[in-house]
């Protein structure tokens, strides 16, 4: 029965279907479930660093159910998708409706799209990641699949990391600055990969050029079936996902820097470049994200085996309530800096 907590994670794509089909103030309810309710449920229901036995992961890594899990979210996105536009297209809304209604959808596709495309973006197999790049459509943001993996994974805690936030820096300045460069690394990735195997810009294997090519067709078929109005919705929830996912990179790494060795190297990565959360609700609606220092330390884990270390630095509050902080600067600086371990902090401020 304990594998079957992850279906938890399902109390999302709930909310925002109550979303959907709702009016007035009840187009929140995702928002209201995300950034109230899992954070009172947090509070109430704690923490726990336990890990499983070698017996436990054993078993868990070849247990399908927690494969299955992943898979469904797919069918239930696109769905959901749909219903939102179908209803965009069909009826007419407030102001405060449409807020609403884009807010919810941004919290389905960023937990239930992006952090599940993340999770099958660092498997092996194929379909997994096929999945994982099909979920990044309505995103507007497939070009993370190159950049997070091969980018990301390795420079993490490093000047050169677009995902790492810098010591004092807000959210606002990391949102710009991490969407632009990492649109840019992820181009001069592929763009050294083409020029490795000896190919032209124009090459089958140009993934950027194709992704660029699938989300356009994406916008073009919201048009064909539901207008122009629909298509500018389909638009703003893709960027609200990905400002979403901006805000956990956010928070995943702000202020935490590795250190260069004798030979100008960077260190390797280890478990205290990253925080963690083991609030038990975040954990289990978010597959294991927040035990995010084993995630970089070992990023082919899956995520039902991810540890948790004493010597990972720890975020005070869940990953939602640790959000809704990052968004008042002032607050996230006095709570956080203190945290940033020492030994970093100066290497950082000179950054």
């Amino acid at each position: 029965m304990k594998d079957l907590k992850y279906l938890f994670a399902y109390t999302i794509p709930i909310s925002a279907f109550i979303s959907f089909m709702s009016s007035g103030i009840w187009t929140y309810t995702a928002v209201f479930y995300a950034f109230l309710i899992i954070p009172l449920l947090e509070l109430i229901f704690g923490e726990t660093k336990d890990n499983l036995s070698d017996e436990d992961v054993s078993y868990a890594k070849r247990k399908w159910i927690f494969d299955l899990m992943l898979y469904l979210n797919f069918p239930i996105v696109f769905s959901l998708l749909y219903l939102v536009l179908f209803n965009i297209h069909s009826y007419v809304y407030e102001t405060n409706e449409l807020v609403g209604l884009a807010l919810s959808s941004g919290i389905l596709l960023a937990t239930n799209g992006i952090n599940v495309a993340h999770e099958l973006g660092h498997r092996k197999l194929a379909f997994d990641r096929f999945l994982s790049q099909a979920f990044y459509i309505p995103c507007l943001y497939m070009h993370f699949f190159i950049e997070h993996n091969l980018g990301h994974h390795l420079k993490v805690a490093t000047p050169e990391d677009p995902a790492t936030a810098k010591l004092n820096q807000s959210v606002y300045s990391f949102w710009f600055t991490s969407v632009t460069r990492q649109y840019r690394s992820a181009w001069n990735i592929q763009l050294q990969q083409l020029e490795q195997d000896g190919l032209h810009f124009f090459s089958l294997k140009n993934k950027m050029l194709f992704y660029h090519i699938i989300q356009a067709l994406y916008l073009i078929g919201v048009y064909a079936l539901f207008g122009l109005k629909t298509t500018m919705f389909a638009l703003v929830i893709g960027i609200l996902a990905f400002l979403f996912l901006e805000c956990i990179n956010y928070i995943e790494h702000y202020g935490l820097r590795r250190l260069k060795n004798k030979s100008g190297r960077y260190e390797r990565v280890q478990l205290h470049h990253s925080w963690n959360s083991n609030y038990n609700l975040g954990r289990i609606t978010l597959y294991e994200l927040t035990r995010h220092s084993d995630h970089h330390y070992k990023s082919a884990k899956k995520y039902q085996v991810l540890m948790s270390y004493d010597e990972s630095p720890t975020l005070p509050l869940g990953y939602p309530a640790s959000i809704l902080l990052s968004l008042l600067p002032p607050l996230w600086f006095r709570v956080m800096n203190p945290r940033v371990p020492s030994a970093m902090k100066s290497n950082l401020e000179h950054a």
